[in-house]
């Protein structure tokens, strides 16, 4: 059988999406505050919906890749 190799620059490049994704879900998490005038501390306090809202862009990016990885592999292999 044969192992799968997830390299030191793979795992580092997965990360950094992840965490523009964390970004992302920061910076949206901030307009509501401001949109709703809410309190600043939700900012703290919403953390735990923040990542997994992280969690859900990242696993929509993975999607939207591989759909375009197989779309450009099925289309260069005429």
């Amino acid at each position: 059988m044969k192992d799968i190799v997830f390299t030191k620059a793979a795992q580092k490049r997965e990360f950094f999406i992840w965490l523009a994704c964390l970004v992302v879900a920061n910076i949206v998490n901030v307009i509501s505050i401001i949109k709703f005038q809410t309190p600043w501390y939700e900012i703290f306090t919403q953390v735990g919906y923040v990542v997994v809202t992280s969690l859900l862009l990242y696993g929509l990016v993975l999607v939207v890749r591989l759909a375009w990885y197989l779309f450009t592999h099925l289309l260069g292999k005429k």
